[in-house]
Formats: structure tokens, sequence, C-alpha cells
């Protein structure tokens, strides 16, 4: 199996955090979030390079060309996630064809776990694609304006979706690309693709491969970090 290439849009700022440096900035374990993140994807066998997706004028990136001896490529974002996940792909190295498969993995999942993107990639290349999830296991209530919990929801079938989420090259551009036009937002890949009228794989993977959001979870994933090779 021919190793793929990842796309990692990091053009946001992660207003919730707070503060001027944008969030994949930040220290995580004394270095900024975004390292520990593309050093986990670059040291997986399986993956071939990385797209980072940056924003206009960034003058924070470190200029990286290459990790772990594979290479690290960069591009300019859009104002939306799902612009920028379409910007990666469309500057993606013309080897990759429109059927290969790519992964999209956000920048600020830095304790994603290898076993489960191999299990993602064994699993969903068969499938067409997929992302890794896991299924939801909380009570959930659906709240009114007054902040009151005013109905249970059913959990069944329900799932928190992670990253990576992997699609072929082609489709996925097709799929983000319909979105854009039709005056959608997309929340990720698979939704795109669940318009374009795909169904995406659900593979488990482990629930500590968090999203670092706000303050409180630097703190979580730094305690991770080393518990999540």
């Amino acid at each position: 199996m021919a190793p793929l290439w990842c796309v990692v849009p990091a053009a946001g700022r992660g207003t919730r955090v707070g503060g001027d440096l944008p969030k994949q900035y930040l220290p995580l374990a004394g270095r900024p979030l975004i390292l520990h993140t593309l050093e986990r994807l670059a040291a997986h066998p399986q993956i071939a390079g990385l797209m980072v997706v940056l924003g206009s004028q960034d003058p924070h990136w470190p200029g990286l060309d290459q990790l772990a001896g594979k290479p690290v490529l960069t591009s300019i974002g859009g104002a939306e996630r799902c612009d920028s996940v379409l910007a990666g792909l469309r500057a993606l190295p013309a080897e990759v064809g429109d059927d290969a498969f790519v992964l999209v993995h956000d920048a600020a999942r830095p304790c994603v776990r290898e076993a489960d993107i191999a299990r993602l990639i064994e699993r969903g290349i068969p499938a067409g694609g997929g992302l890794l999830g896991a299924p939801l296991r909380d009570t959930l209530k659906r709240a009114g304006d007054d902040g009151r919990s005013h109905q249970t929801e059913p959990r069944d079938h329900r799932w928190r979706a992670f990253t990576p989420q992997m699609f072929r090259r082609g489709e996925l551009s097709a799929a983000l690309l319909a979105a854009s036009l039709a005056g959608v937002t997309v929340s990720d890949e698979a939704m795109a693709m669940e318009r374009a009228g795909f169904a995406p794989l659900l593979v488990e993977g482990v629930e500590d491969n968090i999203k670092v959001t706000t303050a409180a979870d630097f703190a979580l994933a730094e305690f991770l970090l080393p518990r999540t090779k």
C-alpha cells in the first residue's frame, strides 16, 4: 500500500483559547502545539508527506521543509477550515492523483495514535473513505435558550467525529467545492462527502485523540502526549 499525503489545516486563530498568538503556536510541553502534531504524523510509516495550510502572512510558521525525512509543504488557506482544506488538496504534488487517498488532520490534535491512523487506512480504503470517531457514550441533552435542559436526546447511532479523515483527493475536492458554491460551511470533510451522496465509514478510535480547544485542554494534552504513542 502506497503511503498517503496528509493535509493539515492550520490557518485559524483558535479564539476560544484567548491571547494574541494563534492556538496552534501556543506552547505545549515546551514546544508549539502544531509541532507535536506534525511530528506525530511524520513519524507514521504510512504517511508520505505533509501539506500544512497556513494563514496569509503567517509570521509564526517556523519554515519547516521536512520532518522525519519526509517533505513538509505549505499553502495558503481561506476564511473557513473547509476553504483551507480545499486549498491544501489543490496544492498537493502532481503525483498525488485524483484517485489517491489523502488524510486530513486537525493541527490541534497532537495525541492521535499511530495504531488508529493505521486502522483508518486499513479499513477506510476498501470502504472508499472514512473517519476516526467514537460512539457517543454520555447522556445527551437539548438545551433551551434559557440554559436549561429541555429534552434528553437518543444517543443510539450517534458518534463524535475525530480526525484524521480520509477520502480520495478528487472526490473530496469536488465535494468541498460543491458545498462552497451552495453557500454551505461544512464542519468537517465527512459532512462535505455526505452532502455529495457518500456514506463515510466510521472507524472507532481511542478517545484520548482530543482536540485542543480551550486553555484547560493544554494541560490534558501535555499529560496524554507521552501516553499515546
